[in-house]
């Protein structure tokens, strides 16, 4: 009898700090990954890291603010397939913090501009639109790049 081995998945974390219906963007330099492109703070889930310490972390690292984690609501999954890797983002939503927002890391950012979720930039990365819209009409799930030929580098 062979052993079943389940599929490993990498998980990345995503940060919509909103306030006043405006939601925090930074416009993503020199990563080599949609480079040009609005985005909400985010990062991978490290080794030993919950998602939710991983969602703390990269806003910290990323714009400098503290979070309470009972200020974090978990509130969209989306299951994505880019450049043939597939990976799972989990999207938080914070409407309270300390600090004011800012670049941390100017190598990786070079704007941070607050968006009405009505109206977010058209250079904004399109799993991030789809995420936000999702978390907007009460989705708690969604997939990306599934279809063939949508997947982002394929």
């Amino acid at each position: 009898m062979s052993r079943r081995v389940r599929h490993q998945i990498s998980a990345a974390v995503f940060v919509a700090l909103i306030r006043d219906g405006a939601v925090c963007l930074l416009r993503r330099v020199g990563t080599g990954w949609m480079d040009g492109y609005f985005s909400l703070p985010a990062g991978g889930l490290e080794a030993d890291e919950t998602i939710r310490s991983a969602a703390i972390r990269e806003v910290k690292e990323e714009i400098g603010v503290d979070l309470d984690p009972a200020d974090l609501r978990h509130s969209h999954l989306l299951h994505s397939l880019t450049e043939g890797s597939t990976w799972t983002g989990h999207f938080f939503v914070a409407t309270r913090w300390s600090g004011e927002p800012k670049i941390c890391e100017p190598d990786k950012h070079r704007e941070l501009r607050w968006f009405s979720l009505a109206h977010l930039p058209a250079d904004i990365i399109p799993y991030v639109r789809q995420a936000l819209a999702g978390i907007g009409n009460g989705q708690p799930y969604s997939e990306f790049g599934w279809e063939q030929g949508t997947a982002l580098g394929r």
